[in-house]
């Protein structure tokens, strides 16, 4: 059931200003302004969209501040809905007094997201549109916004809508082969049936690689330097970072907290994190270090081992390259020294994607940055990216997946029964009819001016 109640936020940053955006969204946004609005006309009765000029005033009638306020007519709003704005100076106190003021009228403080949330149940945009908003709040880079203004502008709603006219096609063929009596439809073409659910688990999958370089963009990538100590974990954050981050002393055990730096390489933010050196110790600090290096080893996008290539592979060298979890790469370093001919059949059995590089001198050190971005996306110019929620990547990779299961039965009823599933889940990724709950898990990061 739609809520019609009219919400209100403060839609601008927190802190000093020029101006601040309080928005409204609901049936009455317009007259809920009315209340505390003094201007030469009531703002309801002005034409929508155009600015009027007046005062706030608190509950007693006292100014509050000189504003601009405008409202807009539904559908054609942010939210689809009757909306509104006032438009007030930018100190936190002034728009806070105006806020409380339109929630003394009649309006209530909105939810985190719920604006955006309204937008999406009006069909005013679909939940990739909505994520896209997201990415443009907080993008890090041009990339970043180039990606989502492309989601913003309905590019992947229509690749998805145009992967589900197909799937739903090669669905209507199954269910008829299936019902109807052979002699009132076509023969099945079993091979040309193959090649339609083929191409469109290949698009499905090109749209989720493309989804997932998205999500690299606007979130950035967790990269964890790992590896014994004295390897030259902090002398290479501080290779990639360009900046002294991390303390580098030829004495073991120096790093004992997580030391942070980050880059952007190839319009992909990187979040470095440089962990203590992974060893047994009686030091109980330095003990506390290494527990806390296998801890981001776990919740990191991308596990880096860093070994000393100048020596033979170390016993400790060859358990982290046992127990890395996948993505993961390995960086040869210190290849100023020279590079002990032993490594090679190491790496080839590891079968960890590796760069040789000398954090010292620098070479090797922008391949690596290639490597790490190139494990994450599947362009490492990350050309052609899209913004999803990862509700949406999750749907995405569960389609693919149903539809390789279908390609690989032999028997038709269960081709059918797997296409269906694929075009459930592909329905789930455009956000037709969202249930309560994925509404829930997309919105629930939004800030609450959005």
């Amino acid at each position: 059931m739609r809520d019609e109640q009219v919400i209100a936020a403060i839609s601008t940053p927190f802190g000093q200003g020029g101006i601040a955006v309080i928005r409204l969204s609901g049936r009455g946004s317009a007259q809920v302004v009315d209340r505390v609005f003094r201007g030469r006309s009531p703002l309801s009765s002005s034409p929508p969209w155009t600015m009027r000029h007046g005062h706030l005033v608190d509950p007693r009638g006292n100014p509050i501040d000189e504003v601009l306020a405008v409202h807009f007519k539904a559908p054609k709003s942010y939210t689809g809905e009757d909306s509104a704005e006032v438009h007030c100076h930018g100190g936190p106190l002034v728009a806070q007094m105006c806020l409380e003021a339109l929630i003394s009228a009649g309006a209530r403080l909105a939810e985190r997201g719920e604006f955006t949330r309204r937008a999406v149940i009006n069909r005013r945009m679909d939940l990739s549109a909505a994520s896209a908003v997201m990415a443009l709040v907080s993008g890090q880079s041009p990339k970043a916004v180039e990606a989502a203004m492309g989601s913003l502008s309905g590019a992947t709603r229509r690749a998805m809508e145009e992967l589900m006219r197909d799937l739903t096609r090669a669905c209507s063929h199954l269910e008829a082969t299936l019902d109807m009596p052979e002699d009132e439809i076509p023969p099945l073409d079993w091979e040309r049936l193959r090649e339609d659910l083929s191409r469109i688990a290949r698009g499905i999958r090109d749209l989720h690689q493309r989804g997932l370089a998205g999500m690299a963009l606007s979130q950035g990538v967790q990269v964890t330097l790992v590896g014994r100590p004295n390897v030259g974990k902090s002398s290479l954050l501080n290779s990639l970072s360009r900046q002294a981050r991390a303390i580098v002393t030829p004495i073991p055990g120096t790093t004992r907290d997580v030391v942070e730096a980050a880059v952007i390489h190839r319009g992909v933010p990187i979040k470095l994190l440089d962990t203590a050196g992974i060893r047994d110790s009686n030091d109980p600090i330095e003990a506390l270090g290494v527990k806390l290096a296998r801890e981001t080893m776990l919740t990191a996008d991308l596990r880096v081992l860093v070994l000393d290539g100048s020596s033979p592979p170390h016993r400790e060298d060859l358990e982290l390259l046992g127990s890395l979890d996948m993505p993961a790469a390995a960086a040869l370093n210190k290849a100023d020294l020279g590079t002990d001919p032993s490594w090679d059949q190491v790496l080839r059995d590891a079968r960890v994607p590796n760069v040789t590089l000398s954090a010292l001198s620098g070479k090797g050190v922008e391949e690596l940055k290639d490597l790490m971005v190139r494990s994450i996306c599947s362009n490492p110019a990350v050309d052609g990216a899209v913004t999803m929620f990862r509700h949406q990547l999750d749907a995405l990779s569960r389609a693919a997946e149903a539809l390789d299961g279908a390609l690989s039965s032999p028997y038709l009823d269960a081709t059918a029964q797997l296409a269906l599933e694929a075009q459930r889940h592909l329905a789930s990724a455009l956000g037709l009819d969202p249930t309560e709950e994925v509404l829930e898990a997309v919105f629930r990061n939004f800030c609450v001016g959005k």
